[in-house]
């Protein structure tokens, strides 16, 4: 057998729910998407999921909430320099679209296009010069 999603329904007050509502809007989620997420916590952890308010943070089995880690320099340089290197290149693509733009619009401009020739053209049996410019 596959794994068949299965719902579950329950009943909150209206308070409840609008608050729950503003919590998924928060969160850019669906109201099934945060008790979906809830639901794989709560699996997730055998049912030791425990709620802990942001402006009380404690130590759980004494770690210290939020847990912090240390990253070394060269980690940090070199994410900053890929970040720089991101942007510029970023920057670069704009600019690439903006002149790429700015060529079709002289192309446009320019109605009577001249003759395009294809340098596979070029590579025929006749004798007959091209000039180009």
């Amino acid at each position: 057998m596959g794994n068949k999603n299965k719902t579950i329904s329950f009943r909150v007050n209206e308070d409840t729910f609008d608050a729950l509502r503003d919590i998924a809007e928060e969160r850019d989620l669906s109201l099934s998407a945060v008790f979906r997420n809830y639901v794989d916590s709560l699996v997730a952890h055998d049912g030791q999921v425990r709620v802990v308010p942001e402006n009380e943070p404690e130590a759980v089995d004494g770690e210290e909430f939020p847990p912090k880690v240390e990253v070394s320099k060269s980690f940090v340089r070199e994410h900053e320099r890929l970040e720089l290197e991101a942007e510029h290149l970023r920057d670069q693509l704009e600019e690439h679209k903006q002149y790429i733009d700015h060529l079709r619009e002289q192309i446009e401009a320019d109605g009577d296009v001249e003759e395009v020739i294809h340098l596979e053209e070029l590579d025929g049996d006749d004798d007959e010069p091209y000039q180009l410019g």
